[in-house]
């Protein structure tokens, strides 16, 4: 029987999950790993995240989120691997042994480390390297040992991350080139199905324009949100246009084929604003209502969620310690 594909998807828990995530990468990676020929790994990057987040306390609540987030929206722990980073001690001394065979050239081409030293530049930094830590600037290496641990045929991507799976394969061909051929070449995948959701002000929907709608928000708070989506001035009774509307954008994320049809008419027919919002409010509130149930379930329950992550982590080690027995031979570990 041919072995199954390996498709690794990795979830930095940097701040509560909203729905632009929902929709531009868990449905889409959660789809994705239906697919009977595909083994899926999906895995917290925790130690990513303490490049930005620095408290203990802080740090356990975001693990827990994105982990219940997960499987609240449909994630199958019987039938995916889903772990955290920090309890796959391998992956650790693999990122070290790579980063001997990663040339600090390509570190330095690196979009986030370059983004920080042009940040510097602009505000006359004499130390272009101002508020860079080893952790930001070694970020891409730790990354490769995330994707190769498991010798991942598939790595789903936004386009900004496209190039840490190149920058992973010049690393695996390096160092199958000079000790022996270990590492497979992953693939990055952009989900042509995935959409990027326009925020409360018309702009993606992004932490850091403070613009997001939390996936597990309240039903009341959740419809005040609503009712701040940006609108234009177009009259009450005046006709609208679908396509630019953000408030459209969301219901026909949610809707069926019919549905979306339906609200585009009332749109030409001159919907008011005020009844696209709560049109909108009562469809996603809907939408929302099982998954925010089962998240508040999970988040209520944090031994829970420890139970399956720490079940996920040791399925996830037993393939990290064959595959990390192989890279110590070849690079001449006994």
């Amino acid at each position: 029987m041919e072995r199954k594909k390996t498709v690794l998807t990795g979830i930095k828990p940097t701040g509560t999950p909203h729905l632009g995530n929902l929709m531009g990468a868990i449905r889409p990676a959660l789809e994705m790993a239906k697919k009977p020929e595909l083994d899926p790994y999906f895995f917290i990057a925790d130690y990513h995240a303490l490049t930005t987040v620095q408290d203990g306390k802080t740090f356990r609540n975001l693990v827990h989120e994105v982990a219940a987030t997960w499987i609240a929206c449909g994630l199958d722990p019987a039938r995916c691997t889903i772990y955290c980073q920090s309890d796959i001690p391998e992956i650790f001394e693999l990122s070290w042994i790579l980063s001997c065979v990663t040339p600090k050239g390509l570190m330095n081409r690196a979009h986030a480390y370059k983004a920080v030293v042009q940040e510097n530049q602009e505000k006359g930094q004499e130390d272009l390297d101002a508020g860079v830590s080893m952790g930001l600037f070694c970020y891409p290496v730790l990354m490769a040992a995330d994707i190769l641990m498991f010798n991942s045929d598939f790595v789903p991507v936004g386009k900004d991350q496209v190039q840490h799976v190149e920058i992973t394969r010049d690393i695996a061909q390096r160092f199958n080139k000079d000790f022996k051929k270990v590492f497979k070449l992953p693939m990055h995948v952009l989900s042509e199905q995935s959409a990027v959701l326009p925020g409360l002000d018309g702009r993606k929907m992004s932490k850091s324009y403070d613009n997001t709608i939390p996936i597990f928000a309240p039903s009341n708070q959740l419809q005040k949100l609503i009712a701040r989506v940006k609108t234009d001035s177009v009259g009450p009774t005046d006709p609208k246009n679908p396509e630019t509307s953000t408030l459209f954008m969301i219901y026909k994320e949610i809707s069926t084929p019919e549905e979306i049809e339906a609200m585009k008419q009332k749109y030409v027919a001159g919907i008011s604003w005020g009844d696209a919002k709560q049109q909108t409010f009562e469809k996603l509130d809907q939408f929302l209502a099982e998954p925010r149930k089962k998240y508040q379930e999970l988040m209520a329950n944090p031994a829970q969620i420890e139970q399956i992550l720490k079940e996920g982590g040791l399925r996830a080690r037993k393939v990290a310690t064959a595959l990390l027995a192989e890279v110590r031979k070849a690079v001449g570990k006994i």
